[in-house]
């Protein structure tokens, strides 16, 4: 059954989103609540929910998970059912699966592949030694985070040794990756998983599975019947030493492959060092000679008339007759007597020669200089073989030596040293103008972490990387951090007020706060060239480059004077001075001292106009009048 987002599995787990589907159940990425970090949850197929042996399968071997602790191995916190729902809850690994890789760099590079699969086999020899085998090994099922570090997953599915209730007959895994044995239905060992290995690093080194064809039971009975190709053939350029290993992996009888994960790490450490030392070659590959494999040649009779002529019979024998039967018997046995005679004190002489062979002192090297060490072990008549490898420790520099100092050592054996390359390094990727989403998948894709910094941009928007340290394609080493500078958007600032400043200083001071100023003239009876208004108000919080509209008094407005009382003439010159206009009304009065007077005005007098207003005043007009006429 499929899981909402949001849902809540045992009253712990809050689903965040589905992140992967397998054949047997599905993986969300989810929040453990108690303890506030992220996992991830694999939920058991609801058609096997409903098969109780499977159930029972499911639980044992989640049980049995849940016992590898190591440092390649997702880890399993948790197990549990939730309204009929079974679920695994295991570490979240950020990163990609190794099928991504193989997709995107295939055939990949030979040092980079050993290195990879060193790590799945001590993830596969920790499990082997606590009776655990994978089953399922194949790309999908290893995880790369960012510092190309490897976490071997599904081990929710291995089959712990002495298992009751895995049927001998049931075929599971990838076809692809399934070994001889297990595509037959027979037991499973440790050599099915080095097998599903070696088809592994067939497919990084050539981008391609060493059997392949239309159907999985097809792919099945190839790995039964057919001898594995060399990855050669379709890459020459595959070292050697590569070739042999993975041939000798893919052995179909499980006796002719590798005994252990131990021992396959030791051949890609001694392919690794060759690899690191350009020693490679096509001569020199006899340690890591495949295992041949026989192909039985049908006998076809020759027909007739290619058959030989008979032979004609041998001349008679001259000379002593040959001795007697028992006679010759006699002496094959003497002969075998003084053989074994004769390599009993070659052994004894050689059992002398070495107990009387004199030892040397290992001497501590490591932290020397490989000139420096090779000297100083030299001096104790000893060899000197040296191996490399990437590592945080400057170049040439002895990490490691095997064996260790203060071991006693025949004198002319071997000091294998270990020596550092330096630190790998890698391009740093160009991320300037992405998302930082995208920014930091680019980076774990290149082997690199990210520290973010955040800084205001009023042109990059919001959340886009501006630019990183170290730019674009400067080396970089490998695991390291770099810095993001990402952009918050514009800075915030604080709008001022501008209110009753000259225009020329509220421009000044809008500039200076990376504002636009927009300029608006209004009428007002202030000075002009005076802010009477501005949009936004003082005090908001704006985005740097945000345009404030100022509002400029152009001295267009007055107040209106009271001219109530004045003589019309005089009214009409005051308000006309003023800038105003004059509308005159007269009204009838009887008052003969309110003639030729104004007597009202609108607007009142100390009201404020724009100028060119029209200001109405009324005007008193004497009237006379006839009893019982008209005026």
């Amino acid at each position: 059954m499929k899981v909402a987002t949001g849902t809540m599995i045992d009253e712990r787990y809050r689903v965040l989103e589905r992140v992967g589907s397998g054949g047997m159940a599905d993986v969300y990425c989810a929040e453990d609540t108690r303890l506030g970090r992220t996992i991830a949850i694999k939920v058991l197929h609801e058609r096997f929910s409903q098969d109780r042996e499977f159930v029972e399968r499911f639980r044992r071997e989640a049980s049995a998970a849940a016992g590898l602790q190591h440092p390649n191995i997702v880890g399993i916190y948790d197990r549990g059912d939730s309204d009929g729902a079974y679920y695994i809850a295991m570490e979240f690994v950020e990163g990609e699966t190794l099928k991504d890789v193989i997709r995107r760099e295939a055939p990949m590079d030979p040092g980079r592949t050993i290195s990879i699969v060193k790590e799945i086999l001590a993830a596969t020899r920790f499990a082997h030694k606590r009776g655990v085998i994978h089953r399922d090994l194949k790309p999908q099922n290893v995880m790369i985070e960012a510092d190309d570090h490897i976490k071997v997953a599904d081990f929710g599915i291995a089959r712990a040794s002495g298992s009751d209730i895995t049927e001998v007959g049931a075929i599971m895994g990838t076809a692809q990756y399934l070994s001889p044995e297990q595509a037959h239905g027979q037991p499973v060992t440790a050599a099915s998983d080095l097998y599903s290995i070696g088809v592994v690093m067939f497919e990084m080194l050539t981008g391609r599975a060493p059997f392949e064809a239309e159907s999985p039971v097809a792919v099945a009975l190839k790995h039964v019947n057919q001898p594995a190709p060399s990855p050669r053939e379709f890459v020459p350029a595959v070292p050697p030493e590569l070739e042999a290993i993975v041939l000798k992996a893919l052995a179909k009888d499980p006796e002719r492959r590798y005994p252990d994960a131990e021992s396959m790490m030791r051949d890609l450490e001694v392919a690794q060092s060759r690899l690191g030392a350009n020693l490679v070659d096509t001569e020199s590959t006899a340690v890591f000679a495949p295992v041949p494999v026989p192909i039985p040649t049908p006998v076809v009779a020759p027909p007739p008339d290619a058959l030989p002529p008979p032979m004609e019979p041998p001349p008679p024998v001259t000379g002593p007759p040959p001795a007697p039967p028992g006679e010759r018997d006699d002496r094959r046995r003497m002969l075998f007597l003084l053989g074994l005679v004769a390599a009993a004190l070659l052994a004894l002489l050689a059992f002398t020669l070495l107990r009387n062979q004199p030892t040397e002192i290992v001497p501590q090297v490591i932290g020397q200089t490989l000139d420096s060490a090779r000297v100083e072990i030299e001096a104790k008549h000893l060899g000197v073989d040296v191996k490399r490898r990437a590592d945080p420790a400057p170049a040439d520099t002895v990490i490691d030596q095997v064996p260790g100092a203060g071991t006693k050592a025949d004198r002319d054996s071997t000091v294998t040293l270990i020596v550092s390359n330096g630190p790998s390094t890698v391009k740093m990727p160009d991320v300037v103008g992405l998302p930082l989403h995208d920014a930091h998948a680019r980076l774990k894709r290149a082997g690199l972490r990210a520290d973010v910094t955040r800084e205001a941009s009023g042109s990059v928007n919001k959340g886009i990387v501006i630019r990183s340290d170290p730019g674009p394609d400067r080396l970089t080493e490998r695991g390291s951090s770099v810095t993001l500078f990402v952009s918050t958007g514009p800075q915030q600032v604080t709008v001022p007020n501008l209110v009753g400043q000259d225009e020329q200083d509220a421009v000044s001071q809008l500039r200076d706060l990376h504002l636009s100023p927009e300029i608006r003239e209004k009428s007002s009876d202030k000075p002009q060239g005076t802010v009477v208004d501005q949009s936004p108000s003082a005090g908001l919080p704006v985005a740097e480059g945000t345009t404030v509209t100022i509002f400029v008094s152009n001295a267009n407005v007055a107040e209106v004077p009271d001219v109530t009382g004045l003589r019309q003439s005089t009214a009409e010159g005051r308000l006309g001075r003023e800038g105003f206009d004059v509308s005159v009304r007269t009204k009838p009065t009887t008052d003969t001292a309110q003639d030729g007077l104004v007597i009202s005005q609108s607007p009142a007098g100390g009201a404020k106009r724009t100028k060119g207003a029209v200001i109405t005043i009324t005007v008193g007009q004497l009237s006379t009048s006839t009893p019982g006429g008209t005026p």
